[in-house]
């Protein structure tokens, strides 16, 4: 065999031999500095992020603004990283309760009610002081002609009027109103255009009202008179005429596994902190108010089967 040949062979011979250490992983002392460090940082578990959500009854800055607080102040008492999940339709709530996507969420009865249907074992938190016993007002334009209505009868006012609801899924702006005008003999298809409007939200009902866009509408009590303290419901366009009986409403609603996610006792330590929020604390005190209540308190969940035998038969529970 030529010289040539001979130091060839010997070389490859050699390579192979070298292979398997060439291919095994070095240890740690022979890594470069920034890949050993990114090897041993791994880690094995991440704290859990409670993800809170809320249905866009409201302008979004405004809630924003709102579980912004929540966030930070339920945070600071529990001890865990909490982050608030805006969300821009009813429905949408609802499928990121039901998904996991979100922990604790602001529902409206409607929505609290389908969500728990959704998702066996979720937990009813709290409610407000006011939600035990909420109520919807009517409003309409100065110019639609419409006097104030003194019993439930007189809805049948409403007959050939330009009319509109909030959201499709709102407890105070579509169901309960849609209830009490069945009870007077109003069915939708007696509105102008044979159906009425679905503007979204209680502030967009308010003032597509005010504008003359609608003749009336149903909005939240609670929204209305905000609109009124804020000069954004201009009295001499648009008023109330009716306001309803009461029902339950709005609640907090929490899943089944945040004690296996956060440690045991947690939902009671989650009811505990919301219930002891007090206007006497200054971060409380916002919180409050934005929410428009004194304070919350625990939920009676029997209360909430009103609202669906409602849903049932308007058909937004099936």
């Amino acid at each position: 065999m030529p010289v040539r040949e001979r130091w060839t062979a010997a070389l490859a011979g050699l390579a192979f031999a070298l292979l398997p250490a060439v291919l095994s992983p070095l240890p740690p002392s022979l890594l470069p500095a920034a890949e050993a460090q990114q090897n041993q940082a791994k880690p094995s578990n991440s704290k859990p992020v409670l993800r809170i959500g809320a249905i866009p009854d409201q302008n979004p800055e405004k809630l924003n603004r709102l579980y912004g607080l929540v966030a930070d102040e339920l945070s600071k008492q529990l001890g865990v990283r909490v982050s608030y999940v805006p969300v821009t339709e009813y429905t949408a709530a609802v499928g990121a309760f039901r998904t996991g996507n979100l922990d604790l969420v602001w529902f409206g009865g409607l929505t609290g009610v389908q969500a728990s249907l959704q998702k066996p074992g979720a937990q009813m938190i709290a409610q407000r002081d006011i939600d035990a016993q909420f109520y919807s007002v009517f409003i309409a334009n100065s110019r639609s002609g419409l006097a104030p209505i003194q019993t439930q009868k007189g809805l049948t006012a409403l007959k050939g009027k330009r009319f509109t609801f909030g959201s499709e899924s709102s407890t105070s702006g579509r169901l309960m109103p849609q209830y009490f005008l069945g009870q007077a003999g109003v069915k939708l298809g007696d509105f102008a255009g044979g159906a009425p409007g679905f503007s979204g939200s209680h502030d967009a009902t308010i003032a597509l009202v005010q504008s003359g866009a609608y003749d009336a509408g149903a909005v939240n009590e609670q929204v209305w008179k905000s609109s009124l303290r804020s000069g954004k419901a201009n009295r001499s366009k648009v008023t109330q005429i009716w306001r309803t009986p009461s029902y339950p409403d709005y609640l907090w609603l929490g899943q089944p596994n945040l004690d296996q996610r956060f440690g045991k006792g947690f939902t009671a330590k989650l009811r505990a902190a919301i219930v002891g929020w007090r206007p006497s604390d200054p971060e409380q005190k916002q919180i409050l108010e934005l929410f428009g209540a004194q304070q919350f308190t625990t939920v009676k969940a029997g209360e909430y089967k009103k609202i669906e035998q409602v849903g049932r038969q308007i058909g937004k529970i099936r």
